[in-house]
């Protein structure tokens, strides 16, 4: 690793790092006044929480305007521009304006969640699994989440509740969003300029990205009144200023005990990325039959690509010695206080081996569970899945069903399931038979799974066969399955349906086990482990991420690498200088033509200290003021430890200037609509 990051265990927030994505509920707003003089008070977070969204799929985003206009990034959007796209007009590679209301397109299953409501309900959750342990405490905390969602909810398709488990079990919060599922495109500029530099410069800096991409929210047919919304800023930011990002990061592991961050280093990681490394590969293969399979498989394969380079840098940061013996330093730091303490001994110290002893299972099941985890890259497959597993549990009652699958998690459930997204069958034949391919392999041919899934046939022979027997395709085929219910999915003939009702309780098997063994001892460990560092090192901490919101603070910044200042700006002018006419250096036709016309000193990205980690895309970048001044789409190299560790020195936060957005938008792609609307004219 290129770095030494700094050691987190909860240490007090006067400390100066910047470090921490925050709770709205727990915001360090006395820190940020005493650094930089300003103080957010509880009115200017909850304006914050309210112009700020989830993307349910996997990002983060903003309101810019009253009428519902979302930003977010062009990778957070691009399942919806490859569904929308088609042979004959392929706007992934093109880009899409929308001039007119009239002409935005619907996502087929992109939903938006505003977060309107946050409430605690530890002693609720903590009062249902007291006295409780193993399957028994995992049903009882399973059906109490359940339980308080649905009360929440109501059975309104449009809200939706979450239980959240915070400090790894040490609280729970109930986050009660507003969900909009007609959400329609706006505008993606192309991907050669949203993803500009490829895979080489992913997580690198000095980058020059477009990686915008702006969508609507409707309700009941019109534009989304949205009176909560971000500003545009015109002026920008300048070097030092005081920054916010607010968004959705996925999860960090900065409070996992060694034995788990050993478990991750030594066996999760390294699987996980040999097996993209494979997937990328088949993927690489497919598109050479030619550009229609490159267009149909270049979400996936970015996707891929982008995992990659996070997840090594991830399993960097575990392999850097001096980091880990940090790590291992905090922990026998912390054990060393419980053992002072008779009281907090007697309860607290055998946690550290009881999970130790959970991480030897885990480590059991991960190899038996994930090759059928992996056959969901096959989106037919993982349809069947969904109905066979669906219509067992709906026929449930609610707090006896898997997590998933309460009245509360139905809307988006259908969504999903019911998407008018196209799906290519000759894909579909090559994902499906590379994870039949790996789970021989890895569970080997005389396994009993891999005997009853494939018989005496290969994968692909398998593979072909259950694409050509399934109608699942269609819509109307899986809405007769989901409303005929389990006697019609159980007595179904097509062929993924009766692969999925082979395969679904063997997988069940091993969930029940996960539940059972695993489960119950690290939610009471996270527990038990929340409360000794609440007593050791007091309430203002935070939690590590849980793709629930959050809010940090930092400022432009550059940092110092090898001796050299690596400067928080770039400028238009240096794309060109970059562009070398061929992927992934070739600029869009469209900036070429329109390159007298540009202010090319304008600038067009930068870098923060603020605290992210992935889930973060698509997050604003904003000022005191609640003016946007930034696009959230990267991280720096030394960020792809961020969930482990911080490190201010070097971690950086890469985002568009939202100066460049402006210069762009009106001289490049005369979205003279989108412009007036957010401002920025």
């Amino acid at each position: 690793m290129r770095h030494l990051l700094t050691v987190l265990l909860l240490l007090p927030v006067t400390l100066s790092a910047e470090e921490g994505m925050w709770t709205y509920n727990n915001f360090p707003s006395v820190a940020v006044q005493q650094k930089y003089g300003f103080t957010p008070t509880q009115n200017w977070l909850d304006k914050v929480r309210l112009s700020t969204v989830r993307l349910a799929q996997g990002c983060s985003a903003s309101f810019v305007s009253p009428n519902g206009l979302v930003m977010t990034n062009h990778h957070c959007v691009s399942t919806c521009v490859q569904q929308l796209s088609t042979k004959e007009k392929n706007i992934h590679a093109d880009g899409f304006y929308a001039r007119q209301a009239s002409e935005e397109k619907r996502c087929p299953d992109l939903e938006v969640n505003q977060l309107v409501e946050i409430s605690t309900v530890t002693s609720r959750i903590t009062k249902a699994v007291t006295g409780k342990s193993g399957e028994a405490y995992t049903k009882a905390l399973n059906a109490e989440k359940a339980a308080i969602e649905e009360e929440c909810a109501k059975g309104d398709d449009n809200t939706r509740c979450d239980v959240v488990s915070l400090y790894n079990g040490g609280v729970f919060d109930l986050y009660k969003y507003r969900r909009y599922q007609d959400v329609r495109l706006v505008f993606v500029p192309e991907f050669r300029i949203a993803f500009f530099g490829g895979d080489p410069d992913n997580f690198m800096f000095p980058r020059y990205d477009l990686d915008l991409g702006m969508v609507r929210v409707y309700d009941k047919g019109q534009p989304l009144p949205t009176p909560n919304h971000l500003k545009w800023s015109k002026a920008g930011t300048k070097e030092g200023e005081l920054t916010f990002v607010a968004g959705n990061p996925g999860s960090t592991e900065r409070l996992k005990t060694i034995s788990e961050l050993e478990y991750v280093r030594d066996f999760q990681l390294p699987n996980r990325l040999f097996s993209l490394y494979e997937f990328r590969g088949m993927l690489w293969q497919f598109q050479q039959r030619g550009e229609e399979q490159k267009r149909i498989s270049n979400d996936d394969l970015f996707s891929v690509e982008n995992s990659i380079k996070a997840l090594k840098g991830e399993y960097e940061a575990l392999v850097d010695k001096r980091f880990f013996a940090q790590k291992v330093d905090a922990e026998r730091d912390l054990r060393k206080r419980v053992a002072a303490n008779p009281k907090w001994q007697a309860e607290y110290g055998k946690v550290w081996d009881q999970v130790a002893q959970a991480m030897e299972s885990q480590r059991a099941m991960y190899r038996k569970h994930t090759p059928l985890v992996r056959l969901a890259r096959s989106e037919l497959y993982q349809i069947a899945f969904t109905l066979v597993r669906a219509t067992q549990e709906l026929g449930k009652p609610g707090p006896e069903r898997l997590p998933g699958y309460g009245d509360a998690a139905l809307p988006q459930l259908k969504q999903g399931l019911f998407s008018e997204a196209p799906i290519h069958k000759e894909f579909e034949i090559e994902k499906l038979a590379q994870s039949l391919e790996k789970l021989r392999e890895m569970l080997g041919p005389d396994d009993q799974a891999v005997k009853k899934i494939l018989g005496k046939q290969s994968p692909r022979e398998v593979a072909e066969k259950l694409v050509a027997g399934t109608s699942l395709e269609t819509v109307a085929s899986r809405k007769k399955l989901f409303d005929g219910g389990w006697s019609t999915v159980e007595s179904s003939q097509d062929t993924m349906i009766a692969f999925a009702r082979l395969v679904e309780p063997i997988e069940r098997a091993y969930l029940l086990q996960e539940q059972k063994e695993i489960e119950p001892v690290l939610t009471r460990a996270g527990e038990a482990l929340s409360k000794i560092r609440f007593a050791v090192f007091g309430s203002t901490v935070y939690p590590d991420a849980t793709f629930s919101p959050r809010i940090s603070y930092g400022s432009v910044q550059g940092w110092m690498e090898n001796g050299r200042k690596i400067g928080p700006y770039t400028i238009l002018g240096g794309a060109f200088e970059r562009a070398t006419g061929a992927d992934p250096f070739r600029l869009p036709d469209s900036w070429l033509q329109k390159k007298d016309q540009l202010s090319l000193t304008t600038p067009f990205n930068f870098v923060t200290t603020n605290d992210i980690i992935g889930g973060n895309s698509g997050s604003p970048v904003f000022n005191r003021n609640a003016e946007v001044v930034g696009l959230i789409f990267d991280g720096n190299i030394h960020s792809l430890g961020g969930a482990f560790g911080f490190d201010e020195k070097m971690n950086r936060s890469v985002a568009v200037d939202s100066r460049g957005i402006t210069e762009t938008l009106t001289k490049i792609y005369g979205a003279e609509r989108i412009l007036k609307e957010i401002g920025a004219q």
